[in-house]
């Protein structure tokens, strides 16, 4: 029986809490494959594919690689989801990644600066919603309430993509939010929201629809000048080699962005 497995941190990433400093973003140019290779025949011998990807991208990756393995009999596709920080600090560390999916081209720069890959595709955009708990005790309208210290706020870190995104957008409202919780990714900060932690968090659109049954999204007008390019690319010396790029073929095959934009992503 085919199987999709999750890969636990290794002992290599239980190394300290991230201390990235985040290099200024850097244009990454969108790809477009000439077909999806998820129907391409499974190569003889090696069987295994490492994607270490956004912790955004766990609900839509995790689809695409039930369907990657099913057109490959005999592979596994093993997922390693995070903060895009923390995954490239481990990359570049020497974690045994073959396809890496970043929420920000300065993350991905991280590991391209670092060593060898293919040159980085954006296969989808996210943007930021203020998400609250479904009877929005605290009353959050819009943007500026966040700045009430009466209202718990959660934010993700700012070293992290969906911490720059919320640092740009507030900055381009002109508002000064004092969070009482900073996540390392944004899986951790609306689960702040969802166990009634906080009574708001900035979190992706994608991660609001995806906990509709348990949060409430309200989007602002800033989230549209702090919208992050999500790239994908292979590593050089991957082990998986070729089977590496049929995966990155099928995120960015129409299937793929399927797959994506009913999550709520944005096409490139």
């Amino acid at each position: 029986m085919l199987r999709l497995v999750f890969r636990r941190l290794p002992r290599w990433a239980v190394a300290a809490p991230v201390a990235l400093v985040i290099a200024g973003l850097s244009g990454c140019g969108s790809a477009e494959p000439a077909a999806s290779s998820a129907s391409a025949p499974a190569a003889a011998g090696a069987k295994e594919v490492n994607v270490f990807a956004a912790a955004s991208l766990t609900g839509t990756f995790t689809e695409l690689g039930r369907a990657f393995e099913a057109a490959h009999p005999g592979t596994t596709v093993k997922f390693n989801f995070g903060s895009s920080a923390t995954l490239a600090q481990q990359i570049v560390q020497g974690a045994p990644a073959d396809v890496f999916a970043a929420a920000s081209p300065a993350t991905m720069k991280t590991v391209t600066d670092a060593s060898p890959a293919s040159r980085p595709a954006t296969f989808v955009r996210n943007k930021l919603e203020i998400a609250v708990p479904k009877d929005n005790p605290a009353k959050v309208d819009e943007l500026k309430d966040l700045t009430d210290p009466r209202v718990k706020v959660a934010l993700c870190a700012e070293q992290v993509p969906c911490g720059a995104a919320a640092v740009k957008a507030l900055g381009a409202a002109g508002l000064k939010v004092t969070p009482v919780t900073l996540e390392q990714d944004v899986k951790a900060t609306l689960t702040k929201v969802e166990l009634g932690e906080v009574d708001a968090a900035l979190v992706y659109t994608t991660d609001v629809i995806a906990a509709a049954d348990r949060v409430r999204g309200i989007d602002f007008p800033e989230a549209d000048k702090a919208i992050n390019d999500y790239p994908i690319a292979t590593l050089s010396k991957a082990p998986a080699g070729d089977l590496a790029k049929q995966f990155v073929d099928l995120v960015l095959s129409p299937r793929g962005r399927d797959v994506l934009t009913k999550a709520g992503f944005q096409s490139p």
